[in-house]
């Protein structure tokens, strides 16, 4: 096989990567104008924007593997319109993103926002003034029931919790399976995010849908900022509405800064579930393993188009 050029683009681990690679590929970590003009493949990170633009300066370009699932950062069209393959890394950090659901969830339910703000300003005698919630005996609604969905239901289940689930298109089973999301909405204690960015699911969660949870109701988005409307989440955290709100996913990212931010009941965290230390090692090794697939023909590569035209 002649040389092939894999690039960066967002931080990616230059040794580890080229040895997940291997001899028959060279990979840049940083590349130059010159070194994308040579690009035949790229590991794109999530915060970069693989448009039309950054798309147009890799002529050469043949695949572009995304670290994660999403691809509301990809320009779809034009990746096809070129020829370029569009690969994701389904699997590599579900555990991590799920544990961070359930992190926050902790978090929120058992107030240790407040409850740490008590101990440091000397205020134990106030602590009867903040009482810590339960995950046993209390309903988890999952909107979304892909590969994440159904770790975090495993997760909540050994927690004591009920699980409802609903997801138009992934198979739910019969016993976790609400008719509807606004069903599901209306029973459940804490309600759990799990879906791609989208036309369809932009604002997916807000005022309407806040409105039919039971009070003090909890809402955690790992997914994709966008998805819940943070107006409405914020409106609903000063009434009481909602107890909580955890949030992962910004839409822009780096977040630009939202009221609902100072509430004292919101976790944040700037879009790092996925990013644990195991996790970030499988989606490096997947990304790499999927180059090496696309270009040796060998093994299956999870790819979202179908690329025409150019390359």
């Amino acid at each position: 096989m002649a040389e092939v050029v894999i690039v960066g683009l967002g931080p990616v681990p230059a040794k580890q990567t080229q040895e997940l690679l291997g001899s028959e590929f060279t990979f840049v970590a940083e590349p130059t104008p010159q070194d994308l003009l040579r690009a035949d493949g790229a590991i794109v990170r999530a915060e970069f924007y693989l448009d039309k633009t950054a798309i147009e300066s890799m002529p050469k370009l043949k695949i572009a593997v995304r670290t994660g699932v999403g691809v509301d950062r990809v320009d779809l069209e034009s990746a096809t319109d070129r020829g370029v393959s569009i690969a994701i890394t389904p699997g590599a950090n579900t555990n991590a993103v799920a544990e961070g659901a359930l992190a926050m969830m902790l978090s929120l339910s058992k107030k240790l926002s407040p409850l740490t703000e008590l101990v440091r300003k000397d205020q134990w005698t106030s602590r009867d003034g903040i009482v810590p919630g339960d995950l046993e005996g209390s309903t988890l609604g999952l909107v979304g029931f892909g590969r994440i969905g159904s770790r975090v239901a495993q997760l909540a289940q050994a927690f004591g919790m009920r699980v409802l689930a609903f997801d138009p298109v992934a198979d739910v089973p019969e016993n976790l399976r609400a008719e509807s999301m606004d069903a599901l909405l209306s029973e459940s204690n804490i309600v759990s995010v799990h879906v791609p960015l989208n036309e369809k699911t932009r604002n997916l969660i807000s005022k309407r849908e806040i409105e039919l949870m039971p009070q003090g109701s909890i809402i955690i988005n790992v997914a994709r900022g966008g998805v819940v409307n943070l107006d409405a989440a914020h409106e609903a955290l000063n009434s009481g509405k909602l107890s909580g709100l955890g949030l992962d996913s910004f839409d822009p990212e780096p977040a630009v800064f939202h009221e609902c931010f100072n509430h004292p009941n919101v976790a944040l965290t700037p879009h790092v579930m996925g990013l644990s230390q195991r996790a970030r090692q499988q989606t490096f090794a997947a990304a790499a393993q999927a180059i090496k697939d696309f270009f040796n023909q060998t093994g299956s590569v999870e790819i979202v188009n179908q690329p025409r035209g150019e390359n």
